[in-house]
């Protein structure tokens, strides 16, 4: 596959394997040891390398002679509370993978430090495809259309779980939602905070007095973006959805919404490639409206989404609050990935785009 210009850098820098870094390394013979008694089928010797990608929690490429796996572990050092719950990810995507929803195959979950330094879990490897530029640049129009609709498929199929038949009953606290998670990120934003934003200090103020009635419940991933799936390597299907820290029990249209942000969000330089003025009837992509209609008709919202404006500016927000939490890990020497720096420049843009939604929704 061949890549052109800005396009080509972001899937060098966020694609494939390197060396681990040395904040990360561990005795790699104790981590064989406890795959041996706790992976079903797992044969040595193995070859461990680090994900390029994954700035919040360092994720291993662990290469056995039964197969491949991949590890994802609680970085070292001093963390903000509650963050790089590795546990919480190992329940979820266990939760999930038996009611037939495309995760990778959870194996074992470590919760003790002797053996890599800190929490860790082992799951399937799964060969696909991931894609950083959102439009598709090799695809055709068809198949374009196909795999947002399949996309747009699987994140109302997450909606629509039971989330008792899933046994999640205690994942998270069910309603009042948008006021835990605006308390939540304003606290972690002030603790990570490297400088004064006016734009996040406008949206902190603003968003607690403005947050909708709507308080629907539902399992939720909280990063549900393209980059973070894994594609059939020639169908144009979504095989495994990963990154699943920061999914609870919380609010569809946040977790929607935030994934709208692929069409909205301009190009920053981290993540991936948006939509945000592309001409999107020409390459096969739903507009944003058609999109949200189509979500909309899956998941039982017939009269639409009201109060998109204020959904957007808290996901901005949120996303602007994320992104100085690994600023300040860059601050303190933790951050996962070698590129966490550009995050902290990011942090303003988003704030200030966050901000015009809650202008226009007043």
């Amino acid at each position: 596959m061949r890549y052109h210009g800005c396009v080509k850098s972001r899937q060098e820098q966020n694609s494939g394997t390197r060396e681990i870094r040395e904040a990360h390394r561990f005795d790699e013979g104790l981590l064989e040891e406890y795959m041996a008694s706790h992976v079903e089928g797992f044969r040595g010797p193995i070859q461990i390398s680090q994900f390029k990608g994954g700035q919040s929690n360092p994720t291993y490429l662990v290469d056995a002679k039964s197969g491949k796996y991949v590890l994802r572990r609680k970085p070292p050092g001093t963390l903000l509370k509650s963050a790089h719950a590795v546990d919480r990810e190992f329940r979820i995507i266990s939760a999930l993978y038996g009611a037939d929803f495309p995760v990778p195959r959870p194996y074992a979950l470590c919760e003790d430090d002797v053996v890599i330094g800190t929490m860790f879990f082992i799951m399937e490897y799964v060969e696909g495809r991931i894609f950083w530029d959102l439009d598709l640049p090799n695809a055709s129009p068809a198949g374009r259309e196909a795999l947002y609709d399949n996309v747009n498929e699987t994140i109302a199929k997450l909606h629509n779980f039971d989330i008792g038949a899933l046994g999640l009953d205690d994942f998270g606290k069910p309603g009042n939602y948008f006021a835990r998670q605006i308390s939540r990120w304003s606290g972690q934003y002030r603790t990570s905070e490297t400088r004064q934003i006016k734009a996040m200090d406008a949206l902190i103020e603003w968003l607690p007095d403005n947050i909708p009635t709507d308080d629907s419940v539902s399992i939720v991933h909280g990063d549900f973006r393209l980059d973070n799936m894994i594609i059939h390597p020639t169908e144009p299907k979504v095989i495994a959805v990963l990154d699943w820290e920061l999914s609870t029990i919380g609010h569809p249209l946040a977790d929607f919404t935030y994934h709208l942000m692929s069409w909205q969000v301009p190009e920053l330089g981290i993540g991936s490639a948006g939509l945000l003025g592309k001409d999107l009837e020409s390459l096969g992509i739903p507009g944003e409206d058609a999109y949200t209609a189509t979500y909309c008709k899956r998941t039982g919202r017939d009269e639409g989404i009201a109060d998109r404006h204020f959904y957007s500016a808290f996901n901005f927000f949120r996303l602007a609050a994320i992104l100085q939490g690994i600023a300040g890990r860059v601050r303190d020497g933790t951050a996962a990935s070698a590129h966490a720096g550009q995050a902290a420049d990011s942090v303003e843009p988003l704030a200030d785009f966050g901000w015009r939604y809650a202008r226009r929704s007043s």
